[in-house]
């Protein structure tokens, strides 16, 4: 227990010298609510609050014929839209699992091995980080169409794999396993599968459970590839089904689309953020410390 634990500073139970921390905090977290709160009431707004001026942030009259309309046009398109949604689902899950796979092996030859060019290696994934996916979107295109991997499934997949904050979080998190847990597996004969998954996995879940999150939301929300290398209609995600309903459309229609799509994207990252904000938590305390 910390020396603290208990104390005036730091008391374990609810004390009225808190409340100057409530003062400060809950306006704070209600001020980083306000988008979450926005996306949800701005999708049960009926056209006329839609384009009320000034605009109205709160819902008055809560309707749901936003997401009617967006259903009855989902009903009308050639290719079924569980098409669209079981793609993002594969797509989803296939990321998650290469995104982690990629991340914890090449951050782990990164943290515990030495070999020449490591810190180069490592700086070029830091300098990767200052780049939006949009400032490589050419350089993708160029590879992917080389690979004549145009019009195939994988296209949504290969591009977003690569994380090069996954890469950054899960180093980090593996330099504070302590090498002398891996020496007493190589003594008890394990290999460097056997150090990855009963050392370093066990050891790093919040970093994991970080990265997964944060592929998901790339997966999910991606349009890229069903815009630049899918001509295919039956190969395309849910995300750019969802978008193309929204395309080129003007007044109440179009805006009711577009929040009743929103919200619907949106959900599946809110949810499985509330899952699993706890690793993410520790994994931002614990990814700078030595």
């Amino acid at each position: 227990m910390s020396r603290y634990q208990g104390s005036k500073v730091n008391p374990s139970r609810f004390s009225w010298s808190q409340v100057k921390f409530y003062l400060i905090l809950l306006p704070v977290a209600l001020f980083m609510l306000l988008p979450i709160i926005y996306i949800f009431t701005t999708a049960f707004k009926p056209a006329d609050e839609l384009f009320k001026f000034p605009p109205s942030f709160f819902v008055v009259n809560p309707t749901v014929d936003n997401f009617k309309l967006l259903f009855e046009r989902m009903s009308t398109t050639t290719v079924p839209a569980m098409r669209y949604v079981f793609n993002s689902v594969i797509v989803a899950i296939l990321t998650v699992l290469l995104s982690v796979g990629l991340s914890v092996s090449a951050a782990y030859i990164l943290s515990k091995k030495e070999f020449r060019g490591k810190k180069l290696l490592f700086e070029i994934n830091t300098l990767a980080l200052m780049f939006i996916p949009i400032a490589v979107s050419i350089p993708r295109f160029i590879i992917i169409v080389n690979l004549g991997l145009t019009d195939r499934f994988i296209a949504n997949i290969l591009p977003i794999i690569a994380m090069p904050v996954g890469l950054f979080l899960m180093k980090q998190n593996i330099d504070q396993v302590p090498d002398s847990l891996l020496e007493a597996c190589y003594i008890d004969g394990g290999r460097e599968l056997d150090i990855l998954f009963r050392v370093i996995i066990p050891m790093t879940k919040p970093a994991i459970a970080t990265i997964a999150i944060l592929s998901f939301q790339s997966a999910w929300g991606n349009i890229e590839a069903s815009v630049l290398y899918i001509n295919n209609e039956s190969l395309k995600t849910f995300a750019y089904y969802i978008s193309s309903f929204t395309a080129g459309t003007t007044g109440g229609i179009g805006q009711g689309l577009a929040a009743a799509s929103a919200l619907i994207m949106f959900l599946p990252n809110l949810i499985i953020f509330i899952f699993m904000q706890s690793k993410v938590m520790d994994t931002m305390a614990n990814s700078g410390i030595k």
